[in-house]
């Protein structure tokens, strides 16, 4: 099979599909790999990289695009949608309850799109594809919130740890899955005050072996969501309902109460965020000031880390490609956890929490 990996084009978007070590095992299996030119730069490989491996340069975005598998890291925008093509496979993060229009384009189409965050291992609830990009995600949102909790970039002025004789800065995590569990990792080995909170309670039973004392683990519900924000310095979004948007959790009124030059990373803003003031941003312009509080919303935080995050995706999708390109569309059968990924094919919208969230595009 011809695979296709374009360069990304999101705001300083620096990973790539697939890494010469995946390219060599595709080759092994008979497959070739098409590799726009400079694609994974970003990430440190060249294309003299690629080319050892058996990849073919391209030197336009079309030549990669052009092919029956497409592998990206990122949705299309809205300049790569004229790609889009009739019978092709689109396997990448797409996070469509947030994109009416791209949703409606991969309809329009004809595409087959796999999204890697809706790809489940059935019996276990286990998203294999998106694990490794959260872990990246929950560590990288307490870095970044204790960079933006600095003075000089907007914040309070809190450092997370404190120091003897002064209070550590406390973060709140909404929600307890991968991402707020590796938040809580990076906090509590800073020294902050943390709090999770979460509406399983098993899973705070689990959490709790984790960490022991050293994190309060809340249930969720609205009084201890208002009574831990209003104290919070650094707030973490990090709620995930696979395949839909994020729940709204915290309000403007309860954003107007938390102290000036508080910081909000809303990992969930590419599922639409749990934060009603919070918006996407981008790594050029990260943070914006609303209502006195300090708001991150990178949609690809993982891009900043291009090196270590490439490998850790390409480490868990490249069984996925493998059979895709092995078997093409027939791998749909085969891998119930790979057909569970699928969210647009035929012209229609097929998985059960994006027709949910557009009901209106169901046939």
């Amino acid at each position: 099979m011809e695979i296709g990996i374009p360069k990304e084009t999101k705001d300083q978007e620096f990973r790539v599909g697939l890494s010469p070590s995946s390219i060599r095992v595709l080759q092994e299996n008979g497959h070739t790999v098409f590799v726009e030119t400079q694609a994974g730069i970003g990430a440190g490989f060249t294309d003299d990289d690629y080319t050892s491996v058996g990849a073919k340069i391209v030197s336009t975005t079309e030549e990669a695009w052009n092919r029956q598998l497409v592998v990206k890291v990122k949705e299309p925008l809205a300049a790569e949608y004229k790609f889009l093509q009739k019978e092709q496979i689109l396997f990448t993060y797409l996070h469509l309850a947030a994109d009416r229009k791209l949703t409606e384009h991969l309809i329009d189409c004809g595409v087959t799109a796999i999204a890697y965050e809706t790809v489940e291992q059935s019996g276990s609830n286990k998203l294999p594809l998106l694990t490794p990009m959260s872990i990246i995600a929950g560590r990288l949102s307490v870095q970044f919130g204790a960079r933006f909790l600095e003075r000089q970039q907007g914040g309070r002025g809190v450092l997370l740890g404190g120091v003897p004789g002064v209070r550590a800065g406390k973060v709140v995590i909404l929600g307890g899955g991968v991402v707020g569990t590796e938040a809580a990792k990076i906090a509590v080995g800073m020294g902050a005050a943390v709090q999770i909170i979460d509406v399983n309670v098993e899973r705070l039973a689990y959490l709790e072996t984790l960490f022991g004392s050293r994190v309060e683990l809340l249930y969720s519900n609205s009084a201890h969501i208002e009574t831990a924000v209003k104290d919070a310095d650094l707030l973490i979004g990090a709620v995930l309902i696979p395949g839909r948007r994020a729940p709204i959790l915290v309000s403007r009124n309860l954003v107007k109460q938390m102290r000036p030059g508080s910081v909000i990373v809303d990992v969930a803003v590419d599922q639409g965020g749990c934060v009603e003031t919070l918006h996407p941003t981008s790594h050029t312009h990260p943070v914006y000031l609303e209502e006195g509080v300090v708001h991150y919303g990178v949609p690809n935080m993982p891009g900043a880390v291009p090196w270590t995050s490439t490998q850790a995706l390409n480490n868990s999708t490249l069984p996925y490609v493998l059979q895709l390109a092995n078997s093409g569309i027939n791998a749909l059968t085969n891998n119930p956890a790979l057909a569970k990924g699928v969210n647009v094919q035929d012209h229609k919208l097929v998985h059960p929490g994006l027709q949910e969230v557009f009901p209106d595009l169901v046939v």
